[in-house]
């Protein structure tokens, strides 16, 4: 399989005790994933890239203009080389002895040294417009991605009761419009990865990166072991509160406050319940024909059998658990400290072209 040693193939690795890959042979009528299908993520991925940049210039940034979003003038930062090297190689914030030190070197007033740093942050700091445009994409394939992975498995059984999911499992037949959606999901996070280094960097990159790392490692790995059902409710929990997310942030751009707040509000529920109750537990009884009668996270630990693909999908979903819930504390902790203190933090916004809070502290105190 994709040429790779028979011993990292091992069907006692990939599928369940009893199972072995002679159960997943195509045929001219039925369909099962195939490992070598994923190397399309890579011309899918640029091909991502290449639809979000056009996207962004004939998309976003016309609305985004005709919408009022426009970029603050900023001071120009003198160029001084002894000022820009520390800047670059040290630190964008010295510490008191040291603007003493930068002012004796450069013939300057301590305060103007102080200004100049202060300035120059606020030079690379990102640009109001290429956030709305980011956002804008985001929000456009998290709401299409979102609503066609509801229209796809409505009409699944597996999608009501959870448990149907692992029925003559891993003998699932797999549909083309299934196998190219997820094949289109981990080719979009593959082009966020791609392009993490271009984009506006936030204060939680360090869990961003660990988020798609995850993703996409159990996107490649539940296609291979053709846990695409499994995979697909997985996929359409955390997509749905993505998208409310990027429109909140949109808003917030466009400084239309109360429906920014109305929006992130609806987030932050939707975002709790889905990832913090839907995802993880068992909320009512299973006799009962909904999409919450066997949550997806407990059925897999608890039901489905064990071998070394299984636990490692159920060591990074614990990875994404984890994320859920620091996300989950930072959400409502902000909220809290709005409603405890937002004339307090309102009064605090100076120097805000400077700040690299993250877009959600930016949504908190605009409430």
């Amino acid at each position: 399989r994709m040429g790779v040693s028979e011993g990292f193939w091992h069907h006692e690795y990939w599928l369940p005790p009893g199972a072995i890959w002679e159960d997943l042979k195509e045929s001219a009528d039925v369909h099962y994933p195939q490992p070598q299908h994923l190397l399309l993520c890579i011309p899918g991925a640029l091909l991502l890239i290449f639809v979000r940049f056009i996207f962004e210039r004939t998309v976003a940034l016309p609305l985004g203009r005709a919408l009022g979003v426009s970029d603050k003038q900023r001071p120009k930062v003198q160029t001084n080389v002894t000022l820009e090297g520390f800047y670059i190689l040290l630190g964008k914030t010295p510490k008191k002895e040291e603007l003493v030190s930068l002012a004796k070197k450069s013939d300057l007033p301590v305060r103007n040294v102080e200004t100049w740093f202060r300035h120059r942050r606020a030079q690379d700091h990102p640009r109001l417009m290429k956030k709305f445009c980011e956002a804008s994409w985001r929000f456009t394939f998290y709401f299409t991605s979102f609503f066609s992975g509801l229209a796809l498995l409505y009409d699944k059984p597996w999608f009501w009761d959870h448990t149907v999911c692992w029925l003559k499992f891993p003998q699932q037949p797999l549909s083309p419009v299934l196998g190219s959606f997820y094949l289109l999901e981990l080719s979009f996070y593959c082009s966020l990865v791609a392009t993490l280094p271009f984009d506006v960097k936030r204060k939680d990159f360090k869990e961003q990166i660990i988020h798609h790392i995850a993703t996409i490692t159990l996107i490649f790995v539940s296609y291979c072991a053709n846990m695409i059902r499994f995979g697909m409710i997985v996929m359409l929990v955390h997509d749905a509160s993505d998208y409310i997310l990027e429109l909140a942030k949109i808003l917030h751009y466009l400084k239309w406050k109360r429906v920014c707040e109305t929006v992130f509000n609806v987030f932050a529920v939707v975002f709790i319940i889905s990832r913090l109750v839907i995802f993880p537990l068992t909320l009512v009884s299973s006799d009962l024909p909904l999409p919450l009668s066997h949550s997806v996270y407990y059925y897999f630990v608890t039901k489905v059998s064990l071998f070394p693909i299984s636990c490692l999908i159920s060591a990074f979903l614990m990875i994404l658990q984890l994320l859920h819930i620091f996300w989950s504390y930072v959400i409502i902790q902000m909220i809290f400290n709005v409603i405890l203190r937002g004339e307090k933090r309102q009064d605090a916004r100076s120097d805000t072209e400077e700040s690299d809070r993250s877009e959600g502290e930016d949504l908190a105190k605009n409430k």
